[in-house]
């Protein structure tokens, strides 16, 4: 049987905590990570209703894109319905975890999926990129060894770089030791000098994974005692950003950007902010949520136009003033979450084979209305 543990960690490697915002409240909200799973519910948000809709389909897994409790509740006062549905959660053993931050700045996650919306071309990160840090270990080891000692490395994924898989680098030497009385040495006889050809092999690797190859390593080694080196090295780690900057395939208009943005979110109306309706616009950048704050960024990547949700009214006059073109088409366009998410878990559960069933969320839960 799958547990939420088994997923989550799954998804941990498309979007790592690590990458998260500083203070972001994301991971487990409610229950219990080694809750078996039958069903889950993917959502943007954890509402009432959204609750009442897993109670309904006998889901025992939420996975939601926005945390469901973001400050502590003090005090859990059930006739406040918020914390009603905390209780009906636990009542119903429904274990709900959110991926917020680390899923907005995950290659391959929601900034990416807005962008590919509008078929933006030469991406790249609009706030600065945070980078995975790598190791670089090298373990001198015998050279009848040395096979097996790679071969292992690699098996718990050292030497792994975008295309390329099973990297390392050997080189061949003469090692010296004289063994004392208490020593088990692996050749060579007590009080004597021992010569031997020994391999320097050298992988890299993501921290995330260093317990492993470490731990692999010493597994592996003949000797009691042995010598290896392991140091930072920058430039190789996978890099993560908020938001996205790029360029639309042809030129449109602010009016007809917006227009697509309703169109293809299916939301009855935007916020516009230009001295021009009629302004061409090529670069792009956008960042889904409350993103207002960081229009600086969008100006100093250059872009014609910002898109993001709740921009407030003094922000507005500053990004007008600026010369920006915005357009807050608000933070619900964050429900292309929803079908994204789904696609990725249907994958993996065929390709985990976990068998467990998974249901989209099928409420709106935009809080706003257009009259």
């Amino acid at each position: 049987m799958v547990k939420v543990i088994d997923i989550v960690s799954k998804f941990e490697e498309l979007a790592p905590k690590w990458i998260a915002e500083d203070g972001d409240p994301i991971g487990l909200q409610v229950g219990d990570l080694n809750q078996d799973v039958h069903k889950m519910m993917i959502t943007l948000d954890v509402r009432p209703e959204t609750v009442q809709e897993a109670v309904d389909n006998h889901v025992d897994f939420i996975f939601a894109h926005h945390p469901a409790m973001f400050r502590p509740v003090q005090p859990f006062d059930l006739s406040v319905p918020q914390n009603q549905m905390y209780a009906e959660l636990i009542k119903h053993n429904i274990t709900v975890y959110g991926a917020h931050t680390n899923l907005d700045n995950a290659i391959g996650g929601m900034n990416d999926w807005l962008a590919q919306v509008f078929d933006l071309q030469d991406t790249e990160p609009l706030l600065p990129v945070k980078e995975e840090k790598m190791y670089k270990l090298a373990v001198f080891t015998q050279s009848n060894t040395a096979d097996t000692m790679r071969h292992a490395l690699n098996a718990a994924g050292a030497g792994n770089l975008k295309n390329y898989y099973d990297c390392s680098f050997s080189l061949t030497g003469t090692s010296r030791f004289v063994p004392q009385d208490d020593a088990h040495s692996y050749v060579g006889d007590k009080d004597k000098m021992v010569e031997m050809v020994q391999e320097k092999i050298e992988v890299f690797f993501p921290e995330r994974i260093k317990d492993k190859v470490i731990k692999t390593m010493y597994e592996n080694h003949p000797q009691e005692d042995f010598i290896y080196d392991l140091y930072q090295i920058k430039g190789l780690g996978q890099k993560f950003g908020m938001g996205r900057v790029g360029n639309l395939p042809e030129e449109m208009t602010v009016k007809e950007f917006a227009e697509k943005c309703k169109q293809s979110f299916d939301i009855p109306g935007t916020r516009v902010i230009t001295k021009d309706l009629n302004a061409k616009v090529k670069k792009i950048a956008l960042l889904g949520g409350s993103g207002a704050r960081f229009y600086p960024n969008a100006i100093q990547k250059n872009a014609d136009l910002y898109l993001t949700g709740d921009i407030s009214y003094h922000v507005g006059h500053d990004i007008l003033a600026s010369g920006l073109n915005a357009v807050d088409a608000g933070h619900y366009i964050e429900s292309i979450c929803k079908p994204n998410l789904t696609r990725i878990f249907k994958k993996w559960n065929k390709s985990e084979k976990w068998d467990i069933d998974i249901y989209t969320s099928t409420i709106n839960t935009n809080p706003y209305q257009f009259i």
